[in-house]
C-alpha cells in the first residue's frame, strides 16, 4: 500500500476525533461558557448539520477541481474550523468554528475514497478504501479518548488545537506523498440527481438518520449519563469512551463482513439489536458494570449499521453514485444532529440524562420498520418483474399469495399459444 494512503488516513483520524470528542468534554465546555448541558449538544448538532449542507455542496465543486488539490483546501478548512474553536471567546464563536470544521467532513471522506482506490491495482482497491477508512475508526478508539484526557487536564481548547494540527500534518502529507489528481470529468447534474427519484435510495437514506441517529442519543449525553447516572469519576469517562470506541471498530469490521453476503439480515439484526440496547440502556445506567457492557454493544450494533446503509445507496446508484454516496453520508450527519437536538428538549423537558436513550430506541425501531418495508417493496417488485417477463400482469398485494399458482398457470398458457 502507498504512503499516500497514510496522509489520507491521518486525515480521516483528525475529523473522527474532532467529530466525535465533544462527548467527553461537554460538561467541561458547558461550564466554561456558562451554558447549560443541553445548549452544549448544539455543537454536535451544529457539527452534524454541517456535514448535511457541506457533502453534497462541495462535492459538486470537487468534480470541477483537481482531487489533490481540493483535498488539500477541505483539510485547510477543517484546519480553520478548529483554530476558531479552540480560540472561540464566546459559546457562539465556538459552535461557528464547529459549522466551519464540517464543512469539510463528506466531501473528503468521498473524494478521498475515490484517490484512495486509484492509488493501487484493481484487486486491491477496497483494501486501500479500507485502509483511509481505518483513520475514523481509529480515532474512536484512540484519538477520541486522549483528547477527552487531554481536555479534562489541561484544558478543552488544546484539544481542539491538537486536532488543528493534525489537519495540518494531513495537509503536507497530501501535498509530498498524493500524486498529482488530473481534474475529473465534468458529469451532468442531472444524471446524480436522478438517483433521487428511486424511492429505495430515498428509503435507505431514510434508515440512515433514523439508524445511526439512535447512536447519538447516547453519546451526545455520554458523559453527564456516566457521571451523574452510573456514579463513575469524570476521569473514567475516558476509558468508557475508549470500550465505546472498540464497541464501534468491531461492529464496523463485522458490518463490513456481513453485508456482502446478506445485506439486508444484516441490517435487520443490527437495528434490532440497537433498539434494544438503547431501550434497555436507561435501566443499565444505574448499575456501573451493566453500564460498561452495554455502552459497547451500542457502539457496536450501531456502526453495523454503517457498511450495510451505505453500500445499501451504492448498489441502488451503480450508475451514478457520487452525489448519492455523498449525501448518504450527510444523512448520518442528519440523524447525529435530529438525535442530539431530541435528546437535548428530553433533558430540558426533565426526563433526566437517561431520556435520550429512549428517544434513540424510538429511531431505531423506526429504522428497521423501514428496513422491513424496502425488503419487502424489493420482493414485490422483483415477483411483479418476473410475472410482467413470463406474459401475465401483476396483482394486487391483498390478493398476490392467493393467486401466485395460477398465475404461473396462465403463463404457461400464454407462452403455449405463441
Amino acid at each position: 500500500m502507498p504512503l499516500a494512503l497514510l496522509a489520507l488516513a491521518i486525515g480521516a483520524f483528525g475529523i473522527g476525533t474532532t467529530e466525535f470528542v465533544t462527548s467527553g468534554l461537554l460538561p467541561d465546555i458547558a461550564a466554561d461558557f456558562g451554558v447549560s448541558i443541553p445548549t452544549a449538544g448544539l455543537l454536535t448538532t451544529g457539527y452534524a448539520l454541517g456535514v448535511v449542507v457541506g457533502a453534497p455542496v462541495l462535492a459538486v465543486v470537487g468534480g470541477r477541481v483537481a482531487r489533490k488539490t481540493m483535498l488539500m483546501a477541505l483539510m485547510g478548512l477543517f484546519v480553520a474550523g478548529n483554530v476558531i474553536s479552540a480560540a472561540a471567546p464566546v459559546f457562539g464563536v465556538m459552535l461557528a468554528g464547529r459549522i466551519v470544521a464540517s464543512l469539510a467532513h463528506g466531501a473528503f471522506f468521498g473524494i478521498g475514497a475515490i484517490v484512495a482506490a486509484g492509488l493501487v491495482a484493481p484487486r486491491k482497491k477496497a483494501g486501500a478504501i479500507a485502509m483511509m477508512f481505518t483513520g475514523l475508526t481509529t480515532s474512536t478508539v484512540v484519538g477520541v479518548p486522549l483528547g477527552t484526557l487531554v481536555g479534562q487536564n489541561a484544558g478543552w481548547r488544546v484539544t481542539f488545537l491538537i486536532i488543528a494540527g493534525l489537519g495540518v500534518l494531513a495537509v503536507l502529507g497530501i501535498a509530498a506523498l498524493v500524486p498529482h489528481q488530473p481534474r475529473p470529468e465534468r458529469t451532468r447534474l442531472s444524471g446524480e440527481t436522478a438517483a433521487f427519484r428511486n424511492p429505495q435510495v430515498l428509503l435507505a437514506m431514510a434508515m440512515t438518520v433514523l439508524g445511526f441517529g439512535g447512536v447519538f442519543t447516547m453519546s451526545t449525553y455520554l458523559a453527564p449519563l456516566v457521571t451523574d447516572v452510573a456514579g463513575y469519576a469524570p476521569s473514567t469517562v475516558t476509558w468508557l469512551l475508549v470500550l465505546f470506541g472498540l464497541g464501534m471498530l468491531v461492529g464496523n469490521l463485522i458490518g463490513g463482513k456481513y453485508a456482502d453476503r446478506a445485506l439486508m439480515p444484516m441490517l435487520f439484526t443490527a437495528l434490532g439489536g440497537l433498539a434494544v440496547l438503547l431501550a434497555l440502556l436507561p435501566l443499565a445506567a444505574h448499575d456501573k458494570i451493566a453500564t460498561a457492557v452495554v455502552i459497547p454493544l451500542i457502539g457496536a450494533f450501531g456502526f453495523a449499521t454503517v457498511p450495510p446503509l451505505q453500500k445499501r445507496v451504492l448498489d441502488q446508484t451503480a450508475d451514478a453514485p457520487t452525489l448519492a454516496s455523498a449525501v448518504n453520508i450527510g444523512a448520518f450527519n442528519l440523524g447525529n444532529a435530529m438525535a442530539a437536538w431530541l435528546g437535548g428538549l428530553v433533558i430540558s423537558a426533565g426526563f433526566g440524562y437517561t431520556g435520550p436513550n429512549w428517544v434513540g430506541a424510538g429511531m431505531a425501531a423506526a429504522a428497521l420498520l423501514l428496513a422491513l418495508l424496502s425488503a419487502s417493496l424489493e420482493r414485490r417488485e422483483g415477483r411483479d418483474g418476473r410475472l410482467v417477463a413470463s406474459g401475465t400482469k401483476p396483482v394486487s398485494s391483498d390478493t398476490e399469495d392467493a393467486a401466485d399458482v395460477a398465475a404461473a398457470a396462465d403463463a404457461e398458457r400464454v407462452t403455449a399459444g405463441r
